[in-house]
Order: C-alpha cells, then sequence, then structure tokens
C-alpha cells in the first residue's frame, strides 16, 4: 500500500524481499526499497565478526554507501538521513533508522509505518496465545482495521 496521508493505493510491490543472506522489509519510499533490493551490495562476515559488529560495520555502511550512489540520501544540519526498514539477519530482527543506527530488540518483534503501534500492540497482547506466523497476520490484519494507511495483500516472509 501506498498513501499521503490523504489517499491510497494498493500496489503490485512487495515491501518485504531478500537480498542474499538478509531479508528486508521497508516502509515510506518505494524509491528506497527499491535501491536496497536491486543494488545493495554487502560483503559476506568474516571469521570470528559478531553479528552486530558485522551489521554495523558492514550492513550499514553498505547500505549508506548504497543509497548515496543512487541519490537517495540526504545530508541535513550536517547529518545524513535514509529511511527505516527492518532486517532479517542469522535468526535475529534488526531495526534500520533514518540515521543509520541499528537495533535489534530483546523482545525479537519491531515493526515501522502507519501501523507500528497497532502491530507491536498486537504482537506484545497475542505472545502468549499464538505462533509466530499467526501473531504477525493477526497484527497486520488489527493493524489494517484500526489504521487507514495499512491495507492488504500483506506478504509474511521467513527467514530460515
Amino acid at each position: 500500500m501506498s498513501t499521503d496521508g490523504s489517499s491510497k493505493d494498493a500496489t503490485r510491490l512487495r515491501k518485504v524481499f531478500r537480498v542474499g543472506e538478509f531479508l528486508i522489509a521497508y516502509t515510506s519510499s518505494f524509491r528506497m526499497g527499491q535501491i536496497l533490493q536491486y543494488h545493495l551490495e554487502v560483503r559476506h562476515q568474516q571469521d570470528g565478526e559478531t553479528d552486530e559488529r558485522y551489521m554495523v560495520v558492514a550492513f550499514v555502511e553498505a547500505v549508506r554507501k548504497c543509497l548515496k550512489e543512487q541519490g537517495y540520501s540526504r545530508i541535513e544540519s550536517n547529518q545524513e538521513q535514509g529511511g527505516c526498514f527492518l532486517v532479517g539477519y542469522r535468526g535475529r530482527l534488526y531495526s534500520v533508522y533514518g540515521d543509520f543506527q541499528i537495533n535489534s530488540s530483546i523482545t525479537g518483534v519491531a515493526a515501522f509505518g502507519a501501523g507500528q503501534e497497532y502491530a507491536l500492540g498486537a504482537m506484545s497482547a497475542l505472545e502468549s496465545y499464538l505462533p509466530p506466523l499467526d501473531r504477525i497476520q493477526k497484527a497486520l490484519q488489527i493493524s489494517a482495521q484500526l489504521s487507514c494507511a495499512v491495507f492488504e495483500p500483506f506478504y509474511v516472509e521467513v527467514l530460515g
């Protein structure tokens, strides 16, 4: 779904895709997503390099370079800005924020976009009631019910 806040357009473009070992899901700019999907190249993780170091040093730096080379990133008040998206890597979910910081919540749950608060609330409330894939589907349905900017179809991918 794409929206400008007052109108919406259901799109054929998926906002979740694989790039090598990574599963990426994005919000906001389709251009950012397309750049990540078709231009992002990340070196392989080195022996002895922790996943966290790899994500900060290799992955995020490759994203910064890619977005800059493709004319997407911008500098405001001497701070580089990109976009927000989620990354699955080696069984862990990472959040990448607009300033390129990276986080991995101890809950193992994260969301971005117009239905973010609804999805996070639903995931938390349903944690002990539903298995993960069912929780995700229900959280998406609840987000669509409560947010005018969330709309089906939903695509769910599993990292594995």
